[in-house]
């Protein structure tokens, strides 16, 4: 069938998109890997509405050869990380990916956890452990007080999100504080101190999961997918909506999948608490210092920090290591590179996942 629209991730923007697609008229398909709607921020939420929608879950995507008037990428963002002595260890995970857990069924009930890294993710996750009746020793943030102060006052120019933030506000919220390393059981912090956790929660920022937008020649500019008003990308019938276009927010979200899907202007200038969020928590250099020389930076391929010091790109970092070449395909030690030495992303080709020979012969 061949369909007027078709949504690629099935978040807060890709499902506006959906709604606001089918409300228009438009023969809608909406696709996304995950085993049913709401992506991360909305993960096993019941009722979500997608009626006369056609839907594919469960179904990941290799690559664009769609036919489709239009095709709106709706891809959401991951967590960054960064790495320090310790990370690769089991109780050490991703801020997101624990919520992500504990929403699947992993008990967290009365288990300690320290959140760390930056951004408003890890209060969001605080409270959604805490719910779950996890024990919230600390959440660390990077950012300095002076950052923060700043952006509380800005929040007076978005009258939900400060509501949003004082709702979410934790006593253990500590600012100017980061992890150095990690053992089994706890976590060495930068201010001198040991804390105790069952797990450490950690998350650096979100990057925004453009392999798609780059497989489509889409332009990039400063880490976003560029888009005009109406959500369109450089590349025609091609739309980008959420964190492809800038971390900014749920409101963002629905707000730019709806105009993708119904074809109107994005209403709103919502580029402008983007801008807040990436200076406000801005890493600081001290970040790219933690890793030693054995600390392991691409866990698919087991390639220490020592063994990538030699190199000058990340081209020459897969070639004389293998860095980058695993089953994560570069996801997560890639952007650690770029943060590391500054190093831009390597080429994306299709497949963009490693996939069955069976299923290339068979496309």
């Amino acid at each position: 069938m061949r369909y007027d629209a078709i949504i690629i991730g099935a978040g807060p923007a890709g499902l506006a998109a959906a709604r606001a697609a089918k409300h228009a008229g438009k023969q809608t398909l909406i696709i996304d890997d995950n085993h049913g709607p709401g992506g991360q921020i909305w993960r096993g939420r019941d009722g979500i509405e997608l009626k006369g929608v056609d839907r594919r879950f469960s179904t990941q995507i290799t690559d664009l050869n769609f036919s489709a008037t239009q095709i709106i990428l709706a891809t959401g963002a991951r967590e960054l990380f960064l790495p320090f002595p310790g990370w690769t260890l089991p109780h050490v995970l991703g801020a997101g990916g624990l919520q992500a857990m504990a929403k699947q069924g992993l008990n967290v009930q009365g288990k300690s956890v320290v959140i760390a890294g930056s951004g408003p993710l890890l209060l969001a996750v605080a409270s959604n452990l805490k719910k779950a009746g996890a024990d919230i020793t600390l959440i660390a943030e990077q950012a300095p007080w002076s950052s923060l102060l700043h952006f509380g006052s800005q929040l007076l120019r978005w009258p939900s999100k400060l509501t949003q933030a004082l709702q979410l506000f934790n006593i253990n919220y500590t600012p100017n504080l980061w992890p150095i390393e990690a053992k089994p059981g706890e976590v060495l912090m930068s201010n001198g101190k040991t804390y105790p956790c069952n797990y450490l929660a950690c998350a650096f920022g979100l990057l925004p999961n453009l392999e798609l937008a780059r497989l489509a020649n889409c332009k990039i500019e400063n880490g976003f997918v560029k888009v005009n008003r109406h959500q369109q990308t450089s590349v025609q019938g091609i739309y980008a909506v959420g964190e492809l276009t800038g971390i900014g927010g749920l409101e963002k979200a629905e707000a730019e999948g709806e105009a993708a899907g119904a074809g109107t202007a994005t209403l709103g200038n919502h580029q402008d608490f983007v801008k807040l969020l990436t200076r406000t928590f801005k890493l600081r250099d001290e970040l790219k210092q933690l890793a030693q020389p054995d600390t392991i930076l691409c866990r698919c391929e087991d390639i220490p920090f020592s063994r990538t010091t030699q190199c000058s790109s990340m081209r020459e970092a897969k070639l004389q290591t293998r860095c980058g070449m695993g089953p994560c395909q570069g996801r997560i030690c890639g952007p650690i590179l770029e943060q590391l030495y500054g190093w831009p992303s390597d080429s994306v080709r299709q497949p963009l996942y490693p996939v069955p020979l069976k299923s290339l012969i068979q496309s």
